[in-house]
């Protein structure tokens, strides 16, 4: 690998800068709510746990129909760990692969069958140039690296690789395995807000945060390989 190769591009050097913030303001939010009194966040889960498997299917639902359009994912990570402690990592991965399914093929088919100002819109999108320019450059593994760290916008990734050669079944791996290692670093920070999570459950989700960014970074150094 030349000199070259391993240097960060500029839109992956933004992605990396972005994804390390954004972990940090994370962080602080969370230690900050473990620092200050969290009677509120106690009654929130036993008012959660109350209401029965109606509210889980609801919370899942919701979050299925509100992240298929540009919403952010991580007030619905971070409120899974709050109302439902580690078992939110389970309905968090499900639901945000089910609405990146969805969002994948409604696109492709809108821009299949109908070309529109919507389409062309998505394009014209900042964030959408840098993250287009890795799917090409390496499909599938591009999704999983941007999964990686949940401050690639989930929504733009769904729709950009819609509009790329990546394939469906391919996407959608690379989209549980890269959405893994965040939903399950968030979900225990959630968790730890309420008091009742051991310590090291928090340790964990700063590791799993740096390995998130650390794979980021190996991804942004690799020569770029388009899609076979």
């Amino acid at each position: 690998m030349s000199d070259n190769d391993s240097r960060l591009r500029p839109g992956d050097r933004g992605l990396v800068v972005r994804a390390i913030i954004g972990c940090l303001v994370v962080l602080a939010i969370i230690v900050l709510g473990m620092l200050l009194p969290t009677p509120g966040v106690t009654t929130v889960r036993t008012w959660a746990d109350a209401t029965g498997s109606w509210f889980v299917v609801l919370f899942v639902l919701v979050h299925v129909v509100v992240t298929v359009f540009p919403v952010p994912r991580t007030v619905f990570t971070v409120s899974a760990g709050v109302l439902f402690g580690p078992i939110g990592i389970v309905l968090c991965i499900v639901a945000s692969t089910v609405a990146a399914a969805i969002a994948f093929v409604a696109v492709r088919e809108i821009d299949r069958r109908h070309p529109s100002t919507l389409i062309a819109k998505v394009r014209e999108q900042p964030a959408y140039l840098p993250i287009a320019a890795r799917l090409r450059a390496r499909g599938w593994l591009a999704v999983g690296s941007l999964r990686l760290i949940a401050f690639a916008p989930f929504s733009v990734v769904n729709y950009a690789s819609a509009l790329s050669p990546v394939r469906f079944w391919p996407y959608l791996g690379a989209t549980v395995a890269g959405l893994s290692p965040g939903t399950i670093a968030v979900v225990l920070l959630g968790d730890a807000l309420t008091g009742e999570s051991s310590p090291w459950l928090v340790m964990v989700s700063g590791v799993l945060m740096a390995t998130g960014i650390a794979g980021l970074l190996v991804d942004a150094r690799m020569p770029a390989r388009p899609e076979g």
